[in-house]
């Protein structure tokens, strides 16, 4: 059962509030995952009041869920809100906020403090919070939660983790990556550690490479402030991808805990082959989308979009090969890419395997056998799919490919949010899902390198079509001729 807990949202009025976290409190609510009195405290600017909030918040979910809304539970999650008007810069704010938190009858000592706020506020409000006792656990616990990015680069992250410790212990900072609340995302944990015919392949002697891409055919929307300054490469590459990268490459941790997770995740990152600056163009690539379109309707470039400077060569595609100098992944490339305003939008792991030997079938009509692959989609499909090679009925011997789907991949229903599971593994005090320090510390050290490279390299950018998988010369990162990206969980034709 959790520990019941006053859940404090900073920001509560802003986009990341409003389009997960209060719907995916509501839908813990109405699975019966929250205690009777936990009391959401939403932190705003706005001259509003708690009445006020309730309706407006009742507005945000009905939009969002429709029908599905169930008028129940609507109730009752209404009247865990309470909505607090505050200026995060202002001091004394947080002296009010520490007195409501401790004289209020019905709000329980424990507390959540979510920071669903511009990266920039994070320093700020976390001092604010340490300075006037909210970070003490006297009476309660205390978590403190916040979004990547965690930092701008490898010397903001360590700023940034310095600030957080003088007010709050490692144990008690939260850094969410909601990519890895995402159901397939976890299910490679089992995937990988419970199915003991698959690890004597899992390896440099079977496997070819390993590609990882995340692609959206939205723009940059209303994010130019931060993502101009930001770019494909920290919004996607140091903080996603990598994470996936670590559940592929991880070796068994010893026990299924928070922190032996981490730690073999830790032990991936550090053995990734450090990319000297001569290298930067060998093993990165980077692209801004130009004009094109995207499901038949017109999509403008990048520097047309509204606030993106004149002459940004900000990436909005970038695509890495990484090395992983261990006795497992020696030689293996890992290929990893993600993109704005491209053909689809999708989240997939491709495994491809090598090829077998050919003597075999040299009599025969086969002329190449295709290569087995093991595909896991993350988003929108769900799914573990492997591609054999089966023999065509009929005369002579011929192959194809067939694709041996796992039961997610038809799986119909409600699935569990990645925000509703993560935010219940913080009140529940369990970090396997959320990053610590040395994490993000040494995946700023795989893309810092390739960072300072570009940040001087302000003349020139290639540029893609929107609505296209990128561009045609982000394939010269492949080692060879017949590997190709995989835009599709489905089969290709290669």
């Amino acid at each position: 059962m959790l520990d019941p807990c006053t859940f404090v949202i900073f920001g509560s009025t802003g986009h990341l509030a409003r389009t997960k976290l209060l719907p995916a409190l509501y839908h813990l609510d109405r699975a019966g995952r929250l205690t009777d009195d936990m009391a959401v405290v939403c932190v705003g600017r706005r001259a509003w009041d708690t009445p006020y909030w309730r309706d407006e918040a009742s507005k945000i979910l009905q939009a969002k869920l429709g029908e599905a809304l169930d008028s129940e539970v609507l109730n009752r999650f209404r009247g865990r809100l309470q909505y607090f008007r505050a200026d995060i810069h202002d001091e004394e704010a947080f002296k009010r906020l520490q007195e409501v938190l401790e004289t209020t009858p019905n709000f329980p000592a424990n507390a959540v403090f979510y920071l669903s706020l511009a990266p920039t506020e994070y320093r700020p409000v976390a001092r604010h919070l340490a300075d006037n006792g909210l970070s003490e656990e006297t009476s309660g616990w205390r978590r403190l939660v916040i979004e990547k990015p965690f930092g701008y680069d490898l010397e903001d992250a360590q700023v940034l983790n310095h600030s957080l410790h003088r007010g709050f212990a490692e144990q008690q900072i939260f850094r969410i990556d909601h990519y890895l609340g995402k159901e397939t995302v976890q299910n490679v944990f089992v995937f990988r550690f419970a199915n003991l015919m698959l690890e004597p392949l899992w390896n440099r002697n079977y496997i070819d490479h390993v590609q990882i891409t995340h692609s959206e055919t939205a723009g940059i929307e209303d994010r130019a402030a931060y993502y101009d300054g930001a770019g494909a490469l920290r919004d996607m590459i140091q903080s996603h991808l990598l994470q996936m990268l670590t559940l592929v490459a991880m070796e068994p941790p010893a026990i299924l805990d928070a922190e032996s997770l981490r730690d073999e995740k830790v032990k991936v990152l550090k053995s990734i082959r450090p990319i000297p600056k001569s290298a930067v163009h060998a093993q990165a690539f980077r692209a801004q989308y130009g004009r094109g379109r995207i499901d038949s309707r017109e999509a403008p470039s990048y520097l047309e979009e509204e606030g993106v400077a004149e002459r940004s060569t900000t990436e909005t595609y970038a695509a890495l090969k990484l090395y992983i100098d261990n006795w497992r992944w020696r030689h293996v490339p890992f290929y990893l890419r993600t993109g704005k305003r491209m053909a689809r939008s999708s989240s997939q792991i491709s495994i491809r395997f090598k090829h077998p030997p050919q003597q075999l079938f040299r009599e025969t009509q086969i002329a190449e056998i295709p290569p087995n692959w093991l595909l896991l989609g993350i988003q929108p499909e769900q799914c573990l799919r492997a591609e054999l090679q089966v023999r065509e009925g009929g005369i002579g011997m011929r192959t194809r490919t067939t694709q041996l789907d796992a039961s997610t991949c038809t799986q119909t229903g409600y699935r569990l949010d990645a925000y509703e599971a993560l935010l219940l593994d913080v009140i529940e005090g369990d970090h396997s899902l959320f990053l610590r320090y040395d994490e993000v510390n040494w995946a700023w050290q795989v893309v810092d390198p390739i960072l300072k490279v570009w940040s001087i390299e302000r003349d020139f950018i290639h540029t893609y079509p929107a609505g296209s998988w990128g561009p045609k010369e982000g394939d010269r990162l492949f080692e060879r001729e017949d590997q190709k990206w995989r835009d599709s969980l489905m089969e290709e034709n290669r």
